[in-house]
């Protein structure tokens, strides 16, 4: 007989900065929006304005300003999600989502807490519905969505990342690294999903055992590609924040028959 739980690595839990390494491999390309200025209405009513230069964009909102490198992917035609990564307040990012279709918008905000508190994620997120000004705006307003509990998935973000998650309530998702420096861990972990637009879902993680949460937008139309961020603490304690990306392979999904997860 065997014992599994005599592995050494199942016992060694890897930092952040190690899993991340490389799971950007099939990440699709960068965009520049050079010259584009956004000025978004938050569902709350605040304001957020964002002035895109070559690599650097001016913002202002979220009760702070500052100037800071950006990353934007075009995921479709008239969707372009965008990360700032904020070296003005290193323990933070701000991620937005937005369609030049409907003028419609998402801003996550992620935050690195001073310090870890048991039973908690270090890791806070923050969201908000938005729209873009002086312009019309259609389709339905971007806000949690139910659609992909039960579901079941496979992510190859390079041909040494592959994970497998589980999406189980609307409150938490199951995850395990199938190939990769951490196969054989996994867990569940807190998680948010908003559906932006048809077939495109913000899924958003905190994770309780390590400091990192991450902000994906999985296209789970014809395209199925994934394009995410991450921030947390890595090996040394110092905040980083890391790009991912990849290939979805729909494994699955379950059909709860009367009472349903919260």
């Amino acid at each position: 007989m065997t014992d599994i739980s005599a592995d050494p690595a199942l016992d060694q839990w890897r930092t952040y900065d190690e899993f991340a390494a490389g799971i950007d491999t099939f990440r699709l390309p960068n965009t520049t929006l050079t010259g584009t200025d956004l000025a978004l209405t938050l569902d709350d009513g605040s304001a957020l304005t964002l002035r895109f230069a070559d690599d650097i964009v001016t913002w202002n909102g979220l009760e702070a300003s500052g100037a800071d490198p950006y990353d934007a992917v075009r995921v479709r035609e008239d969707v372009v999600f965008v990360n700032v990564p904020l070296q003005s307040r290193p323990r933070e990012a701000i991620t937005v989502v937005f369609s030049t279709g409907t003028n419609r918008a998402t801003v996550i905000r992620s935050r690195i807490a001073a310090e870890a508190v048991e039973g908690m994620p270090q890791v806070g997120q923050d969201f908000w519905a938005a729209t873009i000004d002086g312009v019309p705006v259609s389709g339905e307003a971007p806000g949690p969505s139910r659609d992909l509990i039960g579901k079941r998935n496979l992510y190859r973000y390079s041909p040494h990342h592959l994970y497998e998650h589980v999406y189980i309530s609307s409150q938490r998702y199951a995850w395990q690294c199938v190939e990769g420096v951490q196969r054989g861990h996994g867990d569940m972990d807190l998680s948010t999903v908003w559906k932006f637009a048809d077939g495109l879902y913000l899924f958003c993680f905190r994770e309780f055992r390590i400091a990192v949460a991450s902000v994906w937008l999985h296209d789970l139309g014809y395209q199925l590609m994934t394009t995410g961020v991450f921030l947390g603490l890595n090996g040394d304690g110092d905040a980083e924040h890391s790009r991912g990306g990849g290939h979805i392979y729909p494994l699955g999904s379950v059909v709860y028959p009367d009472a349903q997860p919260v």
